[in-house]
């Protein structure tokens, strides 16, 4: 049977997309075959589709997939036909401190990713699936989840009583709010308007910032903390957000430097940072051991992520629009 896959060209851009036909390959020794039934989108698949970072060569993007196995090669003993699977973003770093830079062995932008119907890979470009979650929910955490998980737990070291800050409302932030309130950690929000910021006091937030109309929040996050400032920040923005984000945080706090939603050129307050003595710390997503611990904690807590809408693989460039709006809150799923 021929795999259906979703290819765009090299150098990106909506345009060049359309569907392909892909031989079926056996699993080799240490591989696995997954039927693909869903993946999630990050601003990382928006970049390389639409040609803001296009690949060099024809790809298959999305760097999140989920499925099940439908085929075991010689030596695997993690995995067995049946069993519900979610993709690793980094599929060669299995633990310890990473080693790898850029993009280039990531699924969806290095090498071929999940918008597809089957792949056969390593069977460190798996994890389990946490138990009774359905495929669109176990794909939300390849590098939403796990950016979360290790921005808070791994480079934070988060622990109950210490107060987060998170900016909006995309995968990243939810998951960091719903990550720290299972941690008993108190939890800050700011967002774009008044309907989002009811979704985040229902997931738990303790306070929500408009940062349309409170647009030196940073200053609003001390007031809230009796001037203190918050233990972590969960900073998306990039320099566009980062000296809000910098005010905000306490002496000696610590600011995960995650995306650049807010754009990537700026001015970066050097002196800010050297009087507050901030840990400052940019990541990319994490590792397989980091995942399967993501995995343990969200079995013990029941935790579930927030599904903004479904999508059809053939409809990715209509999920894009809607990601690129802005309206979302929490993970766009395309099912395949």
């Amino acid at each position: 049977m021929a795999v259906t896959a979703l290819q765009v060209g090299a150098g990106g851009g909506f345009d060049t997309l359309s569907m392909v036909e892909l031989a079926e390959r056996v699993p080799d020794r240490g591989e696995i075959r997954v039927r693909i039934r869903a993946s999630s989108l990050n601003f990382h698949d928006f970049a390389v589709v639409s040609g803001l970072k296009g690949a060099s060569e024809p790809r298959i993007p999305l760097a999140d997939g989920a499925g099940e196995v439908i085929a075991v090669g010689q030596d695997v003993t993690e995995f067995v036909v049946g069993d519900q699977v979610v993709s690793t973003f980094f599929p060669e770093w299995i633990d310890g401190e990473p080693t790898t830079q850029g993009f280039g062995r990531v699924p969806g932008d290095g090498i071929d990713g999940f918008a597809r119907t089957e792949v056969t890979m390593p069977v460190t470009a798996f994890t389990r699936a946490p138990k009774g979650y359905s495929h669109a929910e176990a794909a939300t955490l390849t590098t939403a989840g796990s950016t979360a998980w290790r921005a808070l737990f791994v480079d934070g070291t988060l622990r109950p009583g210490h107060t987060v800050l998170t900016l909006g409302t995309g995968g990243v932030s939810i998951f960091a709010v719903q990550f720290a309130k299972a941690a008993g950690a108190t939890v800050i929000a700011t967002t774009s308007n008044d309907r989002k910021a009811e979704r985040l006091r229902e997931l738990g937030a303790d306070h929500v910032l408009n940062y349309h109309s409170t647009p030196d929040w940073g200053a609003a996050v001390r007031t809230i903390t009796g001037d203190r400032g918050v233990d972590h920040v969960i900073e998306v923005g990039g320099p566009g957000t980062l000296e809000q984000s910098m005010i905000a945080a306490r002496v000696g706090g610590h600011i995960a430097m995650i995306g650049v939603l807010a754009g990537a050129a700026g001015d970066v307050p050097i002196r800010l940072a050297l009087a507050r003595q901030l840990r400052m710390g940019a990541l990319l997503v994490g590792s397989r051991q980091h995942q399967l611990d993501m995995i343990d904690a969200i079995e013990s807590t029941g935790l579930r992520p927030i599904i903004d809408r479904h999508f059809p693989l053939v409809d990715l460039v209509e999920a894009f629009h809607y990601e690129q709006s802005g309206a979302h809150f929490g993970k766009i799923c395309i099912d395949i």
